[in-house]
């Protein structure tokens, strides 16, 4: 009896691991999502290669709900520089989520991007 409550609890204890391990690997990275965001986002407004009357957006500019459904969507026409947002890979993206998701207004550690 023992033997097979603890060969369960192993059990449990490690597809909980990898469960989570897992998730985490889908949300991106928030370090190379903020370089990639400022390279390719914000460097595309400061050379002046978009259009002006689109204003950059930071991260704190949206909840996580509003930063959700975006990428959800997969809607970047409010980001302008639509050339350059597609030819970005689905970890690009992923990364660039991650790090608005992580700094939107409403989230614990708010950030514009300067």
């Amino acid at each position: 009896m023992f033997r097979k409550t603890m060969t369960t609890a192993i059990t449990l204890l490690l597809v909980l691991t990898f469960v989570g391990i897992g998730a985490a690997m889908e949300e991106g990275n928030k370090r190379k999502g903020k370089y990639t965001y400022r390279k390719v986002y914000k460097s595309c407004f400061d050379q002046g290669g978009c259009a002006s009357e689109t204003p950059p957006l930071g991260p704190n500019a949206k909840t996580q709900a509003e930063w959700e459904k975006i990428f959800g969507a997969r809607d970047f026409a409010a980001f302008g520089c639509s050339q350059e947002w597609a030819q970005l890979s689905d970890e690009d993206v992923k990364d660039i989520f991650a790090y608005l998701h992580a700094h939107a207004s409403d989230s614990p550690t708010p950030l514009s991007c300067k």
